[in-house]
């Protein structure tokens, strides 16, 4: 069988299990690249002729192209997932990714805002406009709850709860992170505002909590559109890269240095592994660590 059109039945499984547009997409480019290779170089096409050594060639050669341990290791992750589906349908006995080895990832700091830059930023939409109140807000639960700039968009007013939000992440797991007294402050002013702003609207979506100014969901192009005019605004250092990910490491970051445990840290994200977690540990300076420590001194409180 061609493993172009062992794919298109991957990708049909895929869209049945509802998996999203954006890995969905990923697992295609992934593997039309691996095929790509293994055609024009080695000859192969057929999937019972794909064996690990002729992908490993191609592991070989994005690695001798410097491309980073952690774009080869997603891209693998991806020939895994096609493979071990090409198992389960009986096309093939093993999954030849089984034999290859994920490169090591070097530890990459992860630069995040200063305290100051934040404050700089949340004062960066200060009218009392709707849309200058409902920016204001998405930048506070940005940075106060961590939550990913998908999931800010696709919350829903029926996902706030009594001091908390239901949060809907990746995978479709549901998690819940807190209504801190700032959020609470700030959600009160917005909701207040929503009701005069969307009265007698009819064609506006009113599920949603954040609207754009045509009463439409928020896209996360919009968000992350607010956020880099926040930044420019606050004249954020040119080593930071403004995005919704980077007040996600802050709030990570914040969160450890007040003496927040890995495992609490990993549910309030939405991580599946406490490795993904543990990497907001390694990024953070000594400095920040020795000052955390003193915090949580075994002696102190005694």
């Amino acid at each position: 069988m061609l493993n172009q059109d062992v794919l298109k039945e991957f990708i049909f499984e895929c869209e049945l299990r509802r998996l999203s547009k954006r890995t969905i997409q990923g697992y295609r480019n992934a593997n039309l690249r691996l095929f790509h290779f293994l055609e024009t170089e080695l000859g192969i096409t057929e999937l019972e002729d794909t064996h690990h050594l002729a992908i490993k060639s191609f592991i070989k050669t994005m690695t001798e192209q410097k491309l980073s341990e952690c774009y080869i290791n997603r891209n693998m992750i991806c020939y895994k997932c096609y493979f071990k589906y090409c198992v389960k349908e009986g096309y093939i006995c093993k999954n030849p990714m089984d034999k290859i080895r994920r490169q090591k990832e070097p530890i990459v700091m992860i630069e995040t805002f200063t305290d100051d830059e934040v404050k700089k930023m949340l004062g960066a939409f200060s009218g009392s406009r709707f849309l200058d109140i409902r920016n204001q807000l998405i930048l506070i639960m940005l940075f106060d709850t961590g939550i990913r700039n998908s999931e800010a968009c696709d919350l829903k007013m029926d996902d706030l709860r009594v001091g908390s939000i239901e949060i809907h992440g990746k995978g479709k797991k549901t998690r819940y992170v807190p209504i801190t007294p700032i959020i609470n402050k700030y959600l009160i002013k917005y909701l207040r505002v929503r009701e005069i702003y969307i009265k007698d609207k009819i064609r506006y979506q009113k599920e949603y909590l954040f609207l754009s100014q045509k009463g439409r969901r928020l896209t996360p192009e919009a968000l992350e559109h607010i956020l880099k005019r926040a930044g420019e605004k606050a004249k954020i250092r040119s080593t930071v890269r403004v995005s919704p990910h980077t007040c996600r490491h802050f709030f990570a970051q914040s969160q450890l240095k007040n003496g927040c445990d890995l495992y609490t840290l990993s549910k309030l994200l939405g991580h599946s592994k406490i490795d993904t977690t543990r990497r907001y540990l390694q990024s953070m300076h000594d400095e920040d660590l020795m000052d955390s420590a003193r915090k949580t001194s075994p002696l102190g409180k005694l």
